[in-house]
């Protein structure tokens, strides 16, 4: 994924809005969740905590109905009036064992993230730390939020992220996929409520 570094919060206003839903996705393939522990475990080494880039062209390759994934985004988003925006904005797929707070606004700053999850429930919440706000993380779950928000993926009776609360002997990676929404999208800043500068360019180039 890329995007322009953009230290310039001054010329937007950060939102706390959140949009979410859960959506019905196919389960995928069971070698291709093989595939994806392999690749947690003994190629990225996944740390607790760590959130890193899965190949997306082997899942693609490997699971038939990942087109049904897309459609089932597509059509969300095109509830909320983001016709075709998604398609137009960088994908990728990502995976993580929990989260530690963070937000990804100084190098996505001119993005509000689009996130699907693909993985079971395993326990897990998506925790925005400003407002408090919990989302269950099943599969299926999608949710649009602001790349500045703070937030973190813990389980769901903690009640802030903890390295020892993710064991290697326990089952908790996530896989999602992520797209780049480009906040100066005139639909998305207004369902967002992110207030821009005219003035500026904003640019994910």
């Amino acid at each position: 994924m890329r995007a322009t570094k953009d230290k310039r919060l001054r010329q937007r206003s950060v939102s706390d809005m959140v949009l979410h839903e859960r959506v019905a996705l196919p389960a995928p393939p069971e070698k291709l969740l093989r595939d994806w522990h392999h690749e947690a475990k003994h190629t990225l080494r996944l740390e607790a905590g760590d959130v890193e880039v899965f190949p997306l062209a082997r899942a693609r390759a490997r699971w038939p109905d990942f087109r049904h994934c897309l459609q089932a985004v597509d059509a969300w988003a095109k509830d909320l009036g983001l016709n075709n925006l998604l398609k137009q904005s960088d994908m990728a797929l990502m995976a993580c064992r929990g989260a530690a707070p963070h937000h990804d606004g100084e190098q996505y700053g001119a993005c509000a993230f689009c996130n699907m999850f693909l993985s079971e429930d395993r326990g897990l919440d998506l925790h925005f730390v400003n407002t408090g706000l919990r989302i269950p993380l099943v599969r299926g779950t999608v949710v649009i939020f602001d790349t500045y928000q703070i937030h973190e993926v813990i389980p769901r009776h903690s009640a802030r992220f903890m390295a020892s609360d993710f064991p290697d002997s326990e089952d908790l990676l996530q896989v999602f996929l992520t797209w780049e929404l480009p906040i100066d999208n005139p639909q998305l800043a207004q369902l967002l409520q992110i207030q821009l500068d005219p003035s500026t360019r904003w640019t994910t180039d």
